[in-house]
């Protein structure tokens, strides 16, 4: 790893981070009801739109529907979140993480406030948070694979959750809370994705020339396999039962294969995945 460049930019976030240090039980104001007659995710933006299922239903039950859609999206946060929390404290005093070791203090802490705002929506007006279904299965890893893997999958969430959190906190049709934990949690996003960029490629360029090639392929592998996954738990059966939607696993399919939800995916996974391209962690021709 690069330190001089690593402690360059982590020293930059940490200025930042402390600037625009919040309290998250201050700084956001719960309402103590609320009307689900308003839209709470963009509709665009709803794991449904554009097949006909969505355009069935009723501009009262669409809105319910981006209500439970607002629900799953800040649950798959808090699951993501619970991970990275755990991962980054494993990592907080390793010898070989020092020069990033100031900044992962200030990460830590920021995605402790993000779970506040996930949390404190789900549980006030869901009363519940939906389930995570992702499966970790240990295996042995080559040195600097697994530090490799753990930045990237939290690259790869961070990239598709702020695309989300950028549309809807620009979106006035939005609920005013779903507004502002959208704007809240891209604040953080913004520069934690700064920091998942550099160290990706700051470990690569450390273990590149130390793995074999089956090695590399291997990831490479289970990144494309990993944000597949990530994207199928945007479409969740539980959310369209919650709407009263029959055959929801039937329709999850068929909307998942669905021409216009695939090009919403590659639209917003675009950025990311052209990273994952350009250092050699996906091929060219990878489709989602």
């Amino acid at each position: 790893m690069t330190e001089s460049r690593i402690e360059a930019v982590t020293a930059r976030l940490c200025a930042v981070s402390r600037q625009q240090y919040v309290n998250p039980y201050r700084d956001l104001v719960w309402p103590e009801r609320l009307d689900l007659d308003q839209w709470f995710t963009s509709p665009e933006l709803i794991s449904l739109h554009g097949t006909a299922v969505y355009e069935a239903l009723r501009e009262d039950q669409q809105r319910r529907l981006s209500f439970y859609e607002a629900v799953n999206f800040f649950s798959l946060n808090i699951h993501g979140e619970k991970a990275l929390i755990e991962g980054l404290a494993r990592r907080l005093y390793q010898r070989d993480k020092g020069a990033i070791a100031p900044y992962l203090h200030h990460f830590l802490d920021e995605e402790n406030k993000h779970m506040v705002y996930f949390g404190g929506f789900c549980n006030r007006y869901a009363g519940k948070i939906y389930p995570d279904r992702k499966l970790d299965v240990p295996r042995d890893y080559q040195p600097g694979e697994e530090d490799l893997l753990f930045f990237a999958r939290v690259l790869i969430f961070e990239e598709i959750v702020d695309v989300y959190n950028v549309a809807m906190a620009a979106d006035r049709r939005l609920a005013p809370i779903a507004r502002e934990i959208n704007r809240a949690h891209h604040r953080d996003e913004a520069r934690h994705l700064v920091f998942g960029r550099e160290i990706v490629a700051a470990l690569l360029d450390q273990y590149r020339d130390q793995w074999a090639a089956d090695v590399l392929r291997g990831i490479k592998e289970y990144l494309q396999t990993y944000l597949v996954a990530t994207w199928k738990e945007y479409y969740n059966p539980d959310v369209y039962r919650d709407v009263g939607i029959e055959d929801a696993y039937a329709i999850r399919q068929r909307a998942f294969s669905s021409d216009t939800c695939v090009a919403h995916r590659v639209r917003v996974t675009e950025r990311c995945l052209g990273y994952l391209q350009q250092h050699g962690l996906a091929d060219r021709n990878f489709a989602l």
